[in-house]
C-alpha cells in the first residue's frame, strides 16, 4: 500500500470513514481525518480509536482500505 492512497482518503472532501485492513486480518476503524498522524517518512502512522488507544500501523503491511460509502456499504481500494 503506498502511503498516497490513504493521504487522499484523509484529504477528500467531504471525509468519508474508511477501515485500514493489514496484513495479520486486523480491521482498523478511521472515524474522522484528525485521528491519524502519518510519520514524516511516509513509512507508519499513528491511528487513534473512539476509545482513546491507538494503533502503530507500518504502512506496508496495509493490505487495502475499506471506504463506507453513504448507504453504509463498503469499497474496497487495493
Amino acid at each position: 500500500m503506498k502511503i498516497d492512497e490513504v493521504r487522499k482518503l484523509l484529504h477528500a472532501q467531504p471525509f468519508r470513514p474508511f477501515v485500514i485492513c493489514v496484513a495479520d486480518g486486523g480491521r482498523i476503524p478511521v472515524k474522522h481525518e484528525d485521528f491519524v498522524a502519518i510519520s514524516p517518512t511516509g513509512r507508519e502512522m499513528h491511528v487513534y480509536l473512539p476509545n482513546g488507544d491507538y494503533a502503530v500501523v507500518d504502512v506496508m503491511l496495509v493490505t487495502r482500505l475499506q471506504v463506507s460509502t453513504r448507504n453504509g456499504a463498503h469499497r474496497t481500494r487495493k
